[in-house]
């Protein structure tokens, strides 16, 4: 299965489905139609779109996702597969009954690999980590000492300067990371759905009006992957319109990229599907270590040639 992004933004566009194909029609443009096993994530942020009860189902029984936003083009909501692995409700107890030393220990595995992330991110756009490699060190079970936020404040000032401050309520950086954020919240939702774990039971964010705190568990270390494309996009992000214009395909396409995971070159897709099937094992089997990326990789041309993955927007593949 090719793992497609189709964000439809701009023009109106109404989605119906044949033949197991999704079917783009557009005003005064010819047909587009797309195999719906071939697509992730349907992103809706257009507000005069029509789509059928069709779409939906097809996309679901697929195991993919489906991203509603706001007129701001802010994803508002999303709809996931309810049954996407046969033993599910099995790992569901599993989830339920995980020990809470056992939550701190893969808690802290997770806080340092995103930290590690970070780090590289600084290195290779900066020339310096920043003091983030040395820190990566001493984060204890549950990152006790929250060196989490810690390394957060180095990193924020040292990728978008000292007047830079993480606010999702704001627009130009904030709302492209938010952006990036949100579709790759759904992507790792669904990769936890496809392994047969729940995106609600966390083992760290525990926010009860928060329905997905797995997902953004194990989203952590792959936020780099977003921070990096929002960087390299500065200073047309920075701008209030930043939303409206290339940055935002071009953030689309970081989600499209590949990173370095267990001695792989893995496309992120791939990479958020091993690190929700490691994550399973140590649920489920009580043993074993999470599988997160461990650096940047960019798909090739030739790759991209070949239509490996593509993502629509605007209905134009």
């Amino acid at each position: 299965m090719r793992n497609r992004i189709l964000e439809f933004c701009h023009s109106p566009v109404r989605l119906s489905v044949r033949n197991a194909q999704l079917v783009i029609v557009r005003a005064e443009r010819p047909e587009l139609t797309v195999p719906m096993r071939d697509i992730a994530v349907i992103i809706a942020a257009q507000p005069a779109m029509s789509y059928s009860q069709a779409v939906l189902n097809e996309l679901l029984e697929q195991g993919g996702v489906f991203i509603v936003c706001n007129p701001k083009r802010l994803p508002t909501g999303m709809l996931l597969p309810l049954e996407a692995h046969c033993t599910q409700t099995a790992h569901f107890h599993q989830q339920r009954e995980l020990s809470v030393p056992r939550q701190k220990q893969l808690w802290k595995s997770v806080v340092q690999s995103k930290i590690a992330m970070q780090a590289m991110l600084l290195v290779t756009e900066t020339r310096s980590d920043f003091g983030l490699t040395n820190l990566i060190g001493t984060v204890r079970s549950g990152d006790a000492t929250n060196v989490e936020a810690a390394a957060a404040a180095r990193y924020w000032k040292a990728l978008f300067g000292n007047s830079f401050r993480r606010d999702r309520g704001h627009e130009g950086i904030n709302g492209l990371l938010n952006y990036g954020y949100a579709v790759l919240r759904a992507m790792t939702a669904r990769s936890l759905c496809a392994a047969g774990l729940h995106p609600t039971w966390g083992i760290h964010h525990h926010n009860q009006y928060n329905a997905w705190c797995l997902a953004d568990d194990l989203m952590e270390p792959y936020r780099p992957v977003v921070d990096r494309i929002v960087y390299r996009q500065l200073p047309q992000a920075a701008e209030p319109d930043s939303m409206a214009g290339p940055a935002r395909q071009a953030v689309l396409g970081s989600l499209l990229g590949s990173v370095d995971i267990g001695d792989e070159v893995r496309t992120v897709f791939d990479a958020i599907n091993r690190s929700a099937q490691s994550l399973k094992a140590a649920i489920c089997g009580g043993t074993g270590e999470l599988i997160f990326p461990e650096g940047f990789a960019d798909v090739s041309s030739a790759d991209a040639d070949n239509g490996v993955q593509c993502h629509v927007v605007d209905g134009n593949v």
